[in-house]
């Protein structure tokens, strides 16, 4: 795996992978940041890592879904820096045919024991979920 960053001016330049794809980012303490910064990155990476796992398991088990989203919220110490995630809660929405307890099973194996970035990022900070089926919040 490989990056390349291209600065463009100020704080913001764009990154591509080995593909060609890419993304921008800007320091967001700026008047009007022309993309994201690292740390939305990272958050970014937990709700795109975490879909894949939770696309890929609710498929084996046969589930139907219509929509998927997932809304990703940090919390950072901020007093020094580094200024590292403390806490990271995620929500997870699901709308369809889906049995709710599936969902719920799908995504705590996501956060739990696949998805590398919110592994990675478990050394410093505390990292939850919750689980909407059909606008229902599902707990076990």
């Amino acid at each position: 795996m490989k990056v390349k960053l291209i600065h463009k001016s100020g704080y913001h330049s764009k990154i591509e992978n080995q593909n060609g794809n890419s993304i921008e980012i800007d320091n967001k303490s700026g008047l009007s940041p022309k993309g994201v910064s690292p740390m939305e990155l990272l958050l970014m990476g937990v709700a795109g890592c975490s879909s894949i796992d939770i696309i890929s398991i609710l498929k084996k088990q046969k589930q139907n879904f219509d929509n998927l989203y997932i809304e990703v919220e940090g919390k950072r110490d901020g007093k020094e820096l580094p200024s590292l995630f403390t806490e990271i809660h995620a929500k997870v929405f699901i709308e369809g045919n889906v049995d709710s307890k599936k969902a719920f099973k799908a995504s705590e194996l996501s956060f739990t024991k696949y998805c590398s970035v919110s592994k990675t990022l478990e050394a410093s900070a505390k990292v939850t979920f919750c689980v909407y089926v059909n606008n229902k919040v599902y707990i076990k």
